[in-house]
């Protein structure tokens, strides 16, 4: 049981995008994760994850995947599961999951907003959040 402490303050924030926990195997073919945007005008979509600073799970923009700054463990091994992006599906597809791919990835999508500047920025929060916890298979 827990004890009241008048010292502790709770601050809350209200969290305004998805948070999921997913578990996959070493060696699984292939692991979905998901992620829906509206589908109003999507100009890019990026996935990261926090632990790689600078550098991206996916970046894909005007039509293909940019590598410039894309981790290399993620080269040749992500893709949208849709690339026309129908109804806000923005979900990655990691191929040949590996130990090393647990951690929290995130979701950003960018949009051409009418009447403005066409510039994307690259700080947009994340519309999901998800927890990947890759695990040795049964025997292992």
């Amino acid at each position: 049981m827990e004890k009241y402490s008048p010292k502790l303050k709770i601050h809350t924030q209200e969290i305004t995008h998805d948070q999921k926990n997913i578990t996959a195997e070493s060696g699984q073919k292939n692991v979905t994760l998901t992620c829906q945007a509206s589908n109003n005008n999507i100009t890019a979509v990026k996935w990261s994850r926090a632990d790689l600073g600078d550098e991206y799970v996916l970046l894909y923009r005007d039509d293909h995947v940019e590598s410039d700054k894309q981790h290399p463990s993620f080269v040749n091994r992500v893709d949208l599961e849709d690339r026309q992006m129908k109804d806000g599906d923005v979900s990655l597809i990691l191929k040949d999951v590996k130990i090393n791919d647990t951690g929290t990835y995130e979701c950003r999508v960018f949009q051409r907003r009418p009447n403005r500047e066409k510039r994307a920025n690259l700080k947009n929060p994340p519309i999901s959040s998800i927890s990947l916890r890759v695990v040795d298979p049964p025997g292992e």
